[in-house]
């Protein structure tokens, strides 16, 4: 595997926010990491989810009242922004003032760090980074969160689920199927794999937490994570 001078994370909400609260030190060693793939030239553009903040909020709100899933949606989205504006917060010294809303319209950068969220209802923020990676001309999707792999079986219900390394999108959306629905957890979801079969990238499935792992997958080197295209 060939180091890329441009790429995109999708960093799980899980990793930003989990249960505890935001994981301000992950960040900051997240942060170490990603200025010095910078200085080596590189584009990241890092499209943030909605973790725990968006869990809360929707599961809030269906004690209350009967919720249509386009709202759920956008209860996800404005967490996956208000998690994108923290990111661009801490990268303000480096990245591009505009948070990426819409990743169909291509904005002026001239920044090495450029950060998105949420969309539109249906989508989720793997279907964002799908589109940016498709706006934008970058060829891998790097997705993170926090688990190692994705597996053939869910490994919560099967403890002998198998470990996928290296498979084809046909392959793999067997296992996630072709329906989005709000909270859907899928180690990419079905809509943006759809996508990205389309676009033919090469997404890359790894835990965001081992950042010497994620460090070895940005230069280019073997890594522990799947490989989808």
């Amino acid at each position: 595997m060939k180091s890329k001078k441009k790429m995109v994370i999708s960093l799980g909400g899980s990793l930003i926010v989990p249960a505890k609260g935001i994981d301000w030190e992950f960040l900051k060693k997240f942060r170490k990491l990603i200025l010095e793939q910078i200085k080596k030239n590189k584009i990241i553009f890092l499209i943030a989810g909605g973790g725990d903040t968006c869990r809360k909020y929707n599961r809030a709100a269906q004690k209350v009242i009967k919720i249509d899933p386009e709202d759920l949606d956008w209860l996800g989205i404005h967490s996956s922004r208000l998690n994108a504006h923290l990111i661009r917060t801490i990268f303000r010294d480096v990245a591009h003032p505009e948070i990426i809303k819409n990743p169909t319209i291509h904005l002026p950068i001239q920044e090495k760090v450029i950060v998105g969220g949420g969309w539109k209802p249906g989508w989720s923020t793997d279907y964002v980074a799908t589109l940016v990676a498709q706006e934008y001309e970058v060829k891998t999707v790097i997705n993170l969160s926090n688990v190692d792999y994705a597996y053939w079986q869910d490994p919560k219900k099967n403890k002998n689920a198998q470990a996928i390394t290296e498979t084809d999108w046909p392959s793999f959306r067997k296992i996630v199927g072709n329906k989005w629905k709000p909270g859907l957890s899928a180690p990419f979801d079905p809509i943006a794999s759809q996508k990205a079969q389309q676009l033919g990238l090469e997404v890359i499935i790894a835990n965001g937490k081992k950042l010497t792992n994620l460090k070895k997958i940005l230069n280019g080197q073997k890594f522990r994570g799947t490989v989808i295209k």
